[in-house]
């Protein structure tokens, strides 16, 4: 065993990650079934020679994407934090892209540390679906009202119950979530929706988006969003964004854990 091993035993490893969704069943491992969850976990395995078990910052489900998904684990030995980025590059597959990884203290927790996340769900507007975005956008041709779609993101902003915007099957009892900020910002025939808040219910993001999308065809009106909040009954808001135009797009801590792991200034 080499002393660089041998100094790392007992470390608890942050790792960032990005990963292209469409050939995964989601991030969290299930039986007979490709996950990033599940990758990271035998990959590691294999690559220590002992069983090691990956938390991530929250679920990703079947075809969503990650610009920075952030998971931790415990190590009993193996390379240096600086190095492991390096090792598992050559070993991961090409849909997971390890980007840094750090040591942290046992306190910290990939999920239960985070104070704030942002998704970036991403529409193409084109006339024709475009070759090389539909793996990562929804193809939504068509005008789209962006003034009355703000107004509508407007109403979503603060504290609210988002029954209305999750899943029917969602098992968390407590559906309050706060919304920090939902920014609309289009370059050529693309528009990204960001969303940053504390935390997400299934399916919230994807359910703003589709809301937000049937306003700006004019199929719904924006000060009607009170009235869908209040109703806490999801057939009253728009439908279900598909899941491929949506990116985990950054995580953040508090800062002794560094706040933002992707430096909001690279924001495209």
């Amino acid at each position: 065993m080499t002393d660089s091993i041998r100094d790392s035993r007992g470390n608890r490893i942050r790792l960032v990650i990005a990963y292209d969704g469409a050939g995964f069943h989601g991030f969290a491992r299930q039986d007979g079934l490709r996950t990033v969850q599940g990758t990271l976990e035998e990959t590691l395995t294999r690559m220590l020679g002992t069983p090691i078990e990956v938390y991530g910052s929250g679920r990703t489900d079947k075809g969503v994407h990650a610009r920075a998904q952030v998971v931790h684990f415990d190590v009993p030995y193996g390379p240096p934090a600086e190095r492991m980025v390096h090792v598992l590059r050559r070993r991961l597959p090409a849909d997971v892209m390890p980007l840094w990884a750090d040591q942290v203290d046992n306190d910290f927790h990939a999920r239960f540390s985070v104070v704030r996340k942002t998704y970036r769900y991403t529409l193409y507007r084109g006339a024709m679906p475009n070759l090389f975005l539909y793996r990562f956008s929804w193809h939504v041709p068509g005008e789209l009202s962006l003034s009355a779609m703000r107004e509508a993101a407007a109403h979503l902003v603060g504290r609210h119950d988002f029954s209305s915007f999750c899943a029917s099957s969602a098992s968390q009892e407590d559906k309050v979530r706060t919304i920090y900020r939902i920014d609309l910002a289009g370059a050529d025939d693309q528009l990204a929706i960001e969303v940053e808040g504390n935390g997400f219910l299934q399916y919230m993001v994807r359910i703003i988006v589709g809301t937000l999308v049937k306003v700006g065809e004019g199929r719904e009106v924006a000060d009607r969003i009170p009235a869908i909040l209040a109703a806490k009954d999801r057939s009253q808001a728009g439908e279900t964004a598909p899941p491929h135009g949506l990116c985990l797009w950054n995580v953040e801590y508090p800062p002794e854990y560094g706040g933002k792991v992707v430096d909001p200034r690279a924001d495209l």
